[in-house]
């Protein structure tokens, strides 16, 4: 298995995987306009998608966005979004496209990497415990639907 960036030579098999990633979130199959986002998103550098491969297939992704905290006057990346094939579940996939991950932040000189998963989602929460993430018990987080 490899981990590279994701480039614009790997947006049409990272978009089939990053529909299936978006139809588990219960969102309906949209692939044409996955391949858009996706592209939009490489192509004006908004976010850093690291991919697994295995062969010439892309098994697994993970996408950072940048933000910054005030108060550690840094740069923090969001993983917004992790996902593994499920014919490649269970074989560390999403752990070494986390170790990936943590690399790029550490070498971009980021503060830290924020993440959210499902209440629900005690695969996820098992998987950030194992990695040192720790659930923040301090802060509450609101959203607001436009």
């Amino acid at each position: 298995m490899l981990i590279t960036h994701a480039g614009s030579g790997d947006i049409q098999k990272l978009a089939i995987l990053f529909d299936q990633y978006r139809v588990f979130y219960q969102q309906k199959k949209e692939l044409t306009k996955a391949t858009e986002f996706l592209n939009s998103r490489i192509r004006n550098k908004d976010s850093v998608i690291l991919v697994a491969h295995e062969k010439s297939d892309i098994i697994g992704f993970t996408q950072l966005y940048p933000s910054f905290s005030s108060v550690g006057m840094g740069k923090i990346w969001i993983l917004n979004d992790l996902f593994v094939s499920p014919d490649f579940r269970r074989q560390n996939v999403a752990k070494y496209l986390m170790e990936a991950a943590k690399k790029h932040a550490k070498e971009t000189g980021a503060l830290r990497i924020d993440l959210a998963t499902q209440t629900s989602n005690s695969n996820a929460q098992n998987l950030y415990g194992s990695m040192g993430y720790i659930k923040n018990e301090v802060f509450w987080h609101y959203s607001l639907e436009l």
